[in-house]
C-alpha cells in the first residue's frame, strides 16, 4: 500500500497563508467590535436612565428616540454648566451650603456617594487623582522580587502609606494595602494615565514605565 506524503508544500504555504489573513482580519475587526458592543452598552445603559425624560419629548413632540435621547443629554449638560457657574458665585455657594447642610446631610447615604464622588473627579485636595502620586510597593518586601503599582491615598503620620492598587483590566477595582515606608518608592517619573494604561493592557507597556524610558507629555 502506497502512502501519500502529506508534506506538501503548496498545501503548507496555503494553510499559512489562509491562518495569516484570518489572524489579519480578527486582528481588526475584533477591536472594533468589542468597542462597538461597549458603546452600545453604554448608550443603553445611559438611555434607560434618561428614559423617564426622552417619553416626554416622543409623546409631546414626536420625535425619534435617538433624537430625544440627544435633546435631554444636551439639556443635562447645560443644566450642569449653569449650576456649576452658579454655584461658583458667592450667592450660589451659600445657597446650596445651606440646602446641603439642612437637607441633603440627613438623606442616608449621600454623605458617603459625595465623598466618593469628590475624589474620583478629584475636585478634593487630599484627592490620589489631582496629586496623582503613582508608587512602586514590594508587598513581600523588598527581598523578594515582587513589586506592583499604586497610587498613594494617605500617608501615616509614623510614616507608612496606603497604597490603592487598581486591578486589570478594570481599573475601577483593586486592593488597598497598608505598608510601611521602606516597601514603597513613590515614582514621580510616572504619571497617573500612563500607570492605568498598563493597567487597562494587563501589564503591556510596563517594561518601559518601570525601566523610566516611557514617553513625556509634549508641552504645547
Amino acid at each position: 500500500m502506497k502512502i501519500e506524503n502529506t508534506d506538501n508544500p503548496k498545501t503548507n504555504a496555503l494553510g499559512q497563508f489562509v491562518r495569516r489573513s484570518l489572524m489579519g482580519g480578527l486582528l481588526i475587526i475584533l477591536p472594533m467590535a468589542i468597542v462597538g458592543f461597549f458603546f452600545k452598552w453604554l448608550y443603553q445603559m445611559a438611555s434607560g436612565l434618561i428614559s423617564p425624560f426622552t417619553n416626554v419629548f416622543i409623546s409631546v413632540f414626536g420625535l425619534p428616540k435617538p433624537v430625544a435621547d440627544l435633546l435631554v443629554v444636551g439639556m443635562l449638560i447645560l443644566i450642569c454648566f449653569a449650576i456649576g457657574n452658579l454655584v461658583a458665585t458667592r450667592l450660589g455657594a451659600w445657597l446650596w451650603d445651606n440646602v446641603e447642610s439642612s437637607l441633603m446631610q440627613r438623606v442616608p447615604g449621600y454623605r458617603s456617594v459625595r465623598e466618593v464622588t469628590v475624589q474620583l473627579l478629584g475636585k478634593s485636595t487630599d484627592s490620589p487623582f489631582k496629586r496623582g502620586e503613582v508608587a512602586q510597593v514590594w508587598l513581600y518586601g523588598r527581598a523578594v522580587p515582587v513589586s506592583v503599582l499604586g497610587l498613594v491615598t494617605s500617608r501615616h503620620a509614623n510614616g507608612g502609606f496606603t497604597v490603592f492598587v487598581p486591578t486589570g483590566p478594570n481599573p475601577t477595582s483593586g486592593f488597598i494595602y497598608h505598608v510601611q515606608e521602606d516597601l514603597v518608592e513613590v515614582r514621580s517619573d510616572i504619571r497617573v494615565e500612563q500607570m492605568m494604561k498598563t493597567v487597562i493592557a494587563c501589564g503591556a507597556g510596563s517594561a518601559t514605565l518601570l525601566a523610566g524610558t516611557a514617553p513625556k507629555p509634549s508641552v504645547s
